[in-house]
């Protein structure tokens, strides 16, 4: 395995241990010539996605561009890297479970977008202004202004199965009038 510091071929491993739900296998491994250390997951490969760009080129599914792009929009942001990493598992798990191999470039940033909103709201909008290309401050206006509307749709729809509290009168007697004075 080569080094991601060095570049060279001499690696080995300190650690193995399955991960992402039984799914992959967590390598700890060292640089025999630089000693550092780095982490490499095996996965087995299943359907191969081709991904259609929006200029209509082809090319293979790579959740390391979906990393890259949700990293840079949840710097410094609460998130772990293991949400990002649930994150992605989820969005490429949709993917695959599809009868068709092919997948628009759209459909991929639509599914981020939808975890993302739920995960954390301004990591969201970051990531929505690089993907749909905000060009001015009323296009960050009218995405948080759906946001916004999202939010009070969910508190309703909450507010709806909550049990209603009612007030049910007391009878005032002489005694409970001299109890509360």
């Amino acid at each position: 395995m080569q080094c991601p510091y060095c570049g060279k071929q001499q690696s080995s491993v300190l650690e193995s241990r399955l991960a992402e739900d039984n799914r992959a296998i967590r390598r700890r491994r060292v640089c025999e010539y630089c000693e550092k250390r780095f982490t490499t997951y095996e996965r087995v490969e299943g359907v191969d996605l081709v991904v259609i760009k929006k200029n209509g080129v082809s090319e293979s599914f790579n959740r390391e561009k979906i990393r890259k792009g949700i990293v840079k929009a949840t710097w410094k942001r609460p998130i772990a890297m293991s949400d990002i990493d649930e994150l992605i598992d989820d969005v490429e798990r949709k993917l695959r479970q599809r009868k068709s191999t092919k997948v628009k470039s759209w459909e991929i940033g639509n599914l981020v977008m939808n975890r993302l909103k739920k995960l954390d709201a301004v990591a969201f909008l970051l990531f929505a202004s690089v993907y749909k290309d905000f060009q001015s401050f009323e296009d960050f206006q009218e995405e948080i202004s759906q946001l916004q509307a999202g939010e009070e749709s969910v508190q309703e729809a909450e507010a709806a199965t909550q049990p209603i509290k009612i007030k049910t009168a007391t009878k005032t007697t002489p005694a409970t009038r001299k109890a509360r004075t």
